[in-house]
């Protein structure tokens, strides 16, 4: 039987690499944990939950995510990780949300509200052109946006100070307090 590990590198890595996630500046990173799991007390018990590990997350730039991608078994639906792909999107602050068995694929567009089914996974260029639109950033706000903002290689931000720079940046590019 295949497994989730056999569909992402049978299936999903050659569908991802077909739309051009592979070529600089745009990249993908696979198995991603971006939280370390919620600290629950309990009397006096401390335990922490399992964390929270997107199978692919989706970067238009090194510093700027766009989409995730939950993948399942290839013997189920493809629709099957749409709730967590939302989950982890919404965590993320993400406007794409996809989920797939590496034969159908199920997206989830936050900016239009709907679902539909794809054959393949839309483009880096595709998926900017849809967000730029629907967030009306011109061209000098998209420079801006898109400009590295940490030079350090090392040490990248957490994904909530990431999503918070990223906010930060493009509220002030457009204006708002």
């Amino acid at each position: 039987m295949i497994t989730e590990a056999d569909t992402c590198r049978k299936y999903v890595l050659p569908k991802l690499i077909e739309a051009g996630w592979d070529n600089d500046p745009h990249s993908f990173t696979e198995q991603k944990t971006f939280t370390d799991g919620r600290i629950v007390v309990t009397g006096k018990k401390i335990k922490r939950q399992k964390q929270k590990r997107a199978d692919y997350l989706l970067r238009y730039t090194r510093d700027f995510m766009i989409a995730v991608i939950e993948a399942k078994a290839a013997y189920k639906l493809p629709g099957d990780g749409l709730q967590q792909a939302k989950d982890y999107a919404e965590i993320l602050g993400l406007k794409f949300a996809y989920s797939t068995n590496g034969h159908g694929i199920i997206e989830f567009d936050y900016l239009s509200g709907q679902e539909r089914e794809l054959d393949s996974f839309p483009t880096p260029a595709e998926l900017w052109a849809r967000l730029r639109s629907s967030q009306n950033l011109n061209e000098e706000i998209t420079r801006r946006l898109l400009t590295p903002y940490y030079t350090q290689s090392q040490k990248a931000p957490r994904y909530y100070q990431e999503i918070a720079i990223n906010r930060a940046v493009q509220a002030i590019l457009q204006g708002k307090r």
